[in-house]
């Protein structure tokens, strides 16, 4: 630890809320990097990988949950990968969105968030995703209809946007799963 890095706090509900959510035990990090060093979109983020590791193992909830990093992360699964202490921090992203869901802290990416939820509302309506409609309930919800209607039409006429959804057997199946998941998260 250099001079200007603070101590860690003794006490740390964050770090102990991020461990319990995830599963995922984040104390064996030492900073050697290699998440962040593989990481294919850490030049979008805002705060790169392990220093999201690091800001958890400091306390700093509101920092994390509020950063563009954990919206941006494409969970590729490379940092996990990479790491030699065999810590799954897509896994870990994962549970910080979830987090920064029920958090109320505003997410440093406004429509990143709400494309999330569209996403997961479709697969659990459908059990899965018919992108016209998920496409419709992103744009309602962000009341932005015609950004992307260029690219929007010109994939429809490529026929990779479909107007009705593919038959699909398996969606009692996937709303059960939902169901046993928000069950477990009403505990």
């Amino acid at each position: 630890m250099s001079m200007n890095e603070p101590a860690m706090p003794l006490e740390n509900s964050f770090l102990e809320e991020v461990i319990k959510e995830s599963n995922v035990d984040i104390r064996a990090c030492y900073q050697c990097q290699k998440c962040s060093a593989g990481c294919p979109v850490v030049s979008a983020m805002d705060i790169l990988p392990n220093q999201v590791i690091r800001q958890i193992q400091y306390g700093r909830r509101e920092k994390v949950l509020g950063s563009g990093s954990i919206w941006i992360c494409a969970s590729c699964h490379t940092c996990s990968v990479r790491c030699p202490n065999d810590i799954d921090f897509a896994k870990v992203m994962d549970s910080l969105r979830h987090l920064a869901l029920h958090s109320g802290i505003n997410a440093g990416e406004k429509e990143v968030p709400v494309f999330h939820k569209a996403f997961l509302d479709s697969i659990k309506s459908t059990g899965r995703i018919h992108e016209l409609s998920l496409i419709l309930r992103f744009k309602l919800k962000t009341r932005d209809f015609l950004k992307d209607a260029g690219l929007g039409w010109q994939m429809f006429r490529r026929g990779k946007i479909k107007v009705l959804p593919q038959s699909f057997t398996g969606g009692k199946e996937v709303k059960e799963i939902f169901n046993a998941y928000e069950k477990g998260a009403t505990k």
